[in-house]
């Protein structure tokens, strides 16, 4: 194989990484060059193992508390923001101190439950799309600050934004459905209210369930 044809192989296989991963079209990609299926399906699965490798790690590391592992599987200046509460860290320090006060101990309660939706994969980030279901057993400082548990049983619509950089964790952001957590713990009366507690995660298991409002499927 020429050097020329190398060079072109490679540039091809980084493109249908790439727009495997973001939607893009592979054609477009290549530059207009044409792609062996199984050399885009190659660079794709190449792709995911690498990405769930690199959060796996990090994600391990958390479940079992162990905060000197968790960090290095970060990169040099991560940051970490919950967002309806605004609780994280910023930098190394400003992340080991989320860890060590607001997360370890506190991540989930026993009973959690992690159910995938979706998942987009890119060199650049990682973006799930799930529901977590859990009775509210413990404080968790990171999701309901200043809100002992309740006992109540929850299940709400997260979004983990993942930032990867140079096979690190550089970011999480972490988005979820806080006013119908709030009306599944009873913090919210949800009368005449537009939230519409635990339906909201079964609508997104079965999109034909009619919303509460309009009737409408």
């Amino acid at each position: 194989m020429t050097s020329i044809k190398r060079r072109n192989l490679m540039k091809n296989s980084v493109a249908v990484a790439v727009a495997g991963a973001t939607g893009v079209s592979l054609e477009a990609s290549a530059g207009g060059h044409d792609i062996d299926e199984s050399q885009a399906a190659m660079a794709k699965q190449e792709l995911i193992d690498s990405v769930d490798a690199i959060f796996g790690e990090h994600m391990e590391a958390e479940l079992n508390g162990d905060l000197d592992r968790t960090l290095a599987t970060m990169s040099p200046n991560p940051h970490l923001v919950n967002v309806p509460t605004m609780i994280g860290g910023q930098g190394q320090e400003g992340v080991r101190t989320f860890y060590a006060n607001r997360l370890i101990g506190q991540f989930f309660p026993p009973d959690v439950q992690f159910e995938t939706i979706s998942r987009t994969y890119s060199p650049e980030r990682l973006i799930d799309e799930l529901i977590i279901s859990f009775t509210h057993t413990i404080e968790m400082d990171h999701i309901l600050p200043g809100v002992k548990p309740t006992g109540k049983f929850v299940e709400a619509a997260f979004v983990v934004i993942v930032g990867i950089e140079d096979g690190k964790v550089s970011y999480e952001h972490i988005h979820w459905d806080q006013a119908n957590v709030l009306v599944q713990i009873g913090l919210i009366d949800p009368e005449g209210l537009p939230v519409t507690g635990a339906g909201a995660a079964a609508k997104l298991r079965d999109p034909s369930i009619p919303d509460p409002f309009y009737n409408e499927s």
